[in-house]
């Protein structure tokens, strides 16, 4: 098993390239898994807004869940 190192976190820390993401949809009538990602975004009523670091993981995550999410652009 790997274990983290801080030079590894650091990396992750610098690349702080930030998607926001704003909840449009309703997770009624969706499947679990839908409902589970847009937990794992951090959303869970219409209108709120997560601020999380965008990468692949994250951007595919967004993808699953499209037609309830919109990107939102920085401000």
């Amino acid at each position: 098993m790997r274990l983290a190192t801080r030079e590894g976190l650091n990396m992750n820390a610098q690349s702080k390239t930030k998607v926001t993401v704003e909840q449009t949809g309703s997770p009624i009538g969706r499947p679990a898994d839908q409902r589970a990602t847009l937990v794992g975004l951090g959303l869970n009523k219409i209108g709120r807004r997560s601020s999380l670091v965008d990468t692949p993981a994250v951007r595919g995550m967004i993808a699953k869940v499209a037609h309830l999410v919109r990107v939102v652009e920085s401000e």
